[in-house]
């Protein structure tokens, strides 16, 4: 007599999900579309790399912002402060190697923007970890509170940064090799922006690959989607809101180096300047979604770009439209995740 097994599913495994190709094909169709409006293919491409390269920056910034509201119901109005704190960071490093940034090497630049985006991270996340234990800990579960308090610790970390670094705008130097631009033809692509595509791309193949083919990735998505039965299970879910707070704010820090060398220069609100926009890109993109946040940066910052070369005077509303649009569409965003 042959024993039937009940056909089971792993335990370090979640059902995958099919792919929602449909969201995806709006950034090609937006291309597509716009091309015969801009006119000329050299100065489409030229648009098109230095949208993709914001939408990098932006997605840098505002990936770690997603994962924590849909994994710890978290709204955090200061991690405004991380982008800035991380741009900051990077005097730590530029202050003893300025001479690294002067170098006409290659090699040189690129480990000296690596060293920058390691301290921007390393500040980030222990003043991340502290921000949680003591600011964000005490009102889990209310949104409200949450609100007032992160706002206050925010109002609190800017003029922190003014007491150590001041309140003038600081000039920090582009690296030599990263400044300029190549030249195809009648194309012309910002060397910067190239590199932040590059490791725009780098951030979120990794984030995919640690989300969906490791186990700490497996708790942090079954984490947000159903925080209860990972209770239930045994883990400690407490322990993964916490490193997931401490890697959002790393996160931050890492495109807060990018904004910076992108503006070239230093303020303590830079990272609020840019928190509306990281706010309609987490909404579009879903609550809780990488992908959908990565998605919805490329599509916020192509759109901005296309539509201000095309009717400048619509540029100041693009992202909001972007919005309304995609929400009228799908209501909870383009791949939520979150139940919340």
């Amino acid at each position: 007599m042959s024993d039937m097994a009940a056909p089971s599913t792993a335990p370090d495994e979640l059902p995958r999900a099919k792919t929602d190709w449909l969201p995806l094909l709006l950034i090609p169709a937006l291309g597509l579309l716009t091309l015969p409006f801009v006119g000329s293919p050299s100065t489409w491409v030229t648009l098109t790399v230095a949208g993709l390269a914001m939408g990098m920056m932006i997605f840098l910034m505002a990936s770690g912002l997603t994962l924590v509201f849909g994994l710890m119901d978290i709204i955090n109005f200061g991690h405004g402060v991380f982008i800035s704190l991380g741009a900051y960071a990077t005097l730590i490093v530029l202050g003893p190697l300025s001479g690294w940034a002067q170098a006409d090497s290659l090699g040189l630049n690129l480990a000296l923007l690596a060293l920058c985006i390691l301290a921007a991270m390393a500040v980030t996340g222990v003043v991340g970890a502290v921000f949680e234990r003591v600011i964000v800990r005490p009102v889990y579960g209310s949104h409200l509170k949450q609100i007032l308090v992160t706002m206050g610790g925010l109002i609190v970390a800017e003029q922190a940064i003014h007491a150590i670094w001041g309140a003038s705008p600081i000039p920090i130097p582009l690296p030599q090799s990263l400044r300029g631009a190549f030249v195809l033809g009648d194309i012309v692509m910002e060397r910067y922006r190239v590199v932040a595509v590059a490791i725009g791309l780098v951030v979120f193949i990794g984030m995919q690959l640690l989300l969906n083919r490791t186990r700490i990735g497996l708790l942090i998505r079954a984490g947000v989607e159903n925080p209860e039965m990972v209770e239930a299970l045994g883990y400690r879910i407490r322990r993964l809101f916490v490193s997931v707070f401490v890697a959002g704010s790393a996160l931050a820090g890492l495109g807060g180096v990018m904004w910076a060398f992108y503006r070239q220069t230093l303020t303590a609100g830079m990272g609020m300047e840019v928190m509306v926009l990281v706010f309609i890109v987490i909404i579009i993109g879903g609550l809780g979604s990488v992908g959908g946040c990565f998605v919805g940066s490329i599509l916020v910052a192509l759109v901005a770009n296309y539509v201000g070369f095309i009717e400048p005077k619509l540029a100041l509303i693009s992202n909001i439209l972007v919005m309304a649009l995609v929400l009228i569409w799908r209501p909870q965003g383009l791949f939520p995740v979150a139940r919340r």
